[in-house]
């Protein structure tokens, strides 16, 4: 449609066609004209996305994201973060008659007098537990697929403070109805501000309002556990999912698939249907899980006393890996210009974030050290990164050592052992576990490299077994397709990294820096000779199991062993007679 500014069989046609365009068009012309809608969507909305199975996890931390905040916000109509004592009287009849703060009334209230109450809070805590544990797989698969290299590393950064934000927004939310069992949680957390040296008095004053309970600490958690870091971490899921747009998305080698393209189906249609149905099935899990799994039942712990603890106390388990780290620690003390640090307390406290930072720093340290600018699009294959996949399996194994040892009484009560034997044994695990961890994850991807080597030099075994004339016996083997071909020798080998030369141009010794020569050292230990096996040259994959399948065919065999050898080619490598 043009306009025009003369004429009235102009504006006649002009008039005509306004009239005869639909409500929809007509609205869809005022927002372009204004907004430039059609641009953008004609730039986003045709945008194409791999499909790959490992994908959906990050849609199921936005999705369980998502369930999240539905349910909070129906909660918050019915929960009242108030530590004032009151009497309770309603439908729970063993607590009748027992003096509770409101926060804990109204969370019974929720479970049994608000209609459907128990299941939105049954919804609410396993989304919780699914999103952190979503998000946490989604990091590993980004991690040992090397996605985080450039261009993605702040959109990594994002990921992992997305991370790190979950774990205390899921300590808020635990604590807030305020029953035995979180109250046990905010006694550690109180432990561990009171072993900060200096300031841990005045943390602790600050954040209970005064001696521990306190009387304003849920009324502060809720604050924070409903508007900051909500706020906080919504912000950062956009602007974790622009970057994602403006990014090339990343995929797997394969035909076809370059650092210059992406190979999949558009965003919209067909992204946005499947999208569609697995936020629903996400959704519908969710609930089934709820509906038919209790967690967190507060009413059989009852409200919270400072002289009381109940039995077996246990975080969520994205917590008892901090847990752990305490359970295991000595209970060391040292006086130091007149105060008294607490080792058992503050080694666990400082551990606890330096090891997710360990995790949330390595794509820079990766890059430090190979000085690799160019962009990356195409994803790894974890086998061929052994040290890169070693060090992740490390950095699980003391997570999941940690983890475990958070339980050390529930092992003790449930399997008839020491508590003491328990907690030695993890003692010795969170140290040597890592470094095991390492050296036989790092072997079995070397093992797993000569495996892809052998396949493309020599082929594919069939599992078909011929005797040759001489009466010597081999297995057949064909050559690989040209796409398997391809993925199993597209990847790139980094060469480690060269010392400078020991003199400059004019023959005088040159000084090297510490920094490089630690940096040279990391990248031959990551990419050196005993780090990665030399790949095959995929031009020259096949021909040798070509010809081996054809070479017994072109020897003439010998009358005596013709008739044996019609019979001797049998499947599943078993020879008849």
């Amino acid at each position: 449609m043009t306009e025009s500014t003369t004429g009235s069989r102009t504006g006649s046609t002009t008039r005509n066609t306004v009239r005869d365009a639909g409500a929809g068009e007509r609205i869809a012309d005022w927002a372009d004209g204004r907004l430039g809608v059609y641009g953008l969507g004609r730039k986003y909305l045709r945008k194409i996305f791999p499909d790959h199975w490992s994908f959906m996890l990050g849609e199921i931390c936005l999705y369980t994201f998502v369930v999240l905040i539905l349910t909070g916000v129906y909660l918050t109509l019915f929960f009242h973060p108030s530590m004032n004592e009151v009497e309770y009287h309603g439908s729970y009849v063993p607590l009748n008659g027992i003096r509770m703060s409101e926060a804990y009334s109204s969370t019974l209230d929720i479970s049994f007098d608000v209609r459907g109450g128990l299941l939105i809070r049954q919804i609410h805590h396993w989304a919780a537990l699914i999103f952190v544990a979503a998000m946490f797989v989604h990091m590993m698969r980004h991690f040992f697929t090397g996605s985080f290299r450039k261009p993605r590393e702040v959109n990594w950064v994002f990921g992992w403070l997305l991370l790190f934000l979950a774990l205390f927004e899921g300590l808020l939310g635990y604590s807030l109805p305020d029953d035995l069992l979180s109250g046990a949680g905010m006694r550690l957390i109180e432990g561990m501000t009171l072993s900060v040296p200096v300031v841990g008095t005045y943390l602790s004053f600050f954040l209970f309002g005064g001696e521990f309970p306190g009387h304003d600490i849920v009324a502060r958690f809720y604050s924070i556990h409903v508007l900051l870091l909500p706020g906080v971490m919504a912000a950062l899921v956009v602007l974790h999912l622009i970057l994602v747009f403006y990014h090339k998305h990343t995929q797997f080698a394969g035909p076809g698939k370059t650092e210059q393209n992406v190979v999949g189906q558009p965003f919209f249609p067909v992204y946005v249907a499947k999208a569609g149905g697995f936020f629903f099935l996400v959704f519908g899990v969710v609930a089934l899980i709820a509906a038919v799994a209790s967690v967190n039942p507060v009413w059989l712990y009852g409200p919270y006393r400072p002289d009381q603890v109940s039995t077996g106390a246990q975080p969520d388990w994205y917590l008892g890996f901090a847990e752990g780290l305490v359970r295991v620690m000595p209970g060391w003390e040292v006086t130091v210009g007149g105060h008294t640090l607490v080792l058992g307390i503050l080694i666990p406290l400082l551990a606890f974030p330096l090891w997710l930072v360990l995790i949330g720093a390595y794509p820079f340290f990766e890059a430090w050290i190979t000085g690799d600018r160019r962009e990356h699009h195409l994803l790894d294959r974890p086998r061929n990164r052994p040290v890169r996949t070693g060090l992740g399996v490390a950095w699980l194994t003391g997570f999941l050592v940690a983890l475990a040892a958070g339980g050390n009484d529930l092992w003790a009560t449930h399997f008839h052992l020491s508590v003491n034997a328990i907690t030695w044994t993890a003692r010795v695990l969170l140290l040597a576990g890592p470094v095991l961890a390492f050296v036989v994850t790092k072997r079995i991807c070397l093992g797993l490299q000569r495996r892809d080597r052998d396949k493309v030099e020599h082929g594919r075994e069939t599992g078909r077994v011929r005797r040759l004339p001489h009466g010597e016996y081999v297995e057949l083997h064909e050559p690989l397709s040209p796409s398997e071909r391809f993925r199993l020798t597209h990847h790139d080998q980094p060469a480690p990294l060269e010392p400078p030369p020991a003199e400059d141009e004019q023959g005088v010794r040159r000084r090297v820096r510490r920094a490089v020569r630690v940096r040279v050292a990391l990248s031959r230990w990551m990419y050196g000779p005993g780090s990665q096996i030399p790949k095959a040259d995929a031009r020259a994959g096949g021909s040798e199991a070509a010809a081996e399948v054809a070479a017994p065919a072109e020897v003439p065999a010998a009358p005596e062993v013709a008739a044996a050898s019609e019979v001797s080619e049998v499947a599943g490598g078993e020879v008849g007679s």
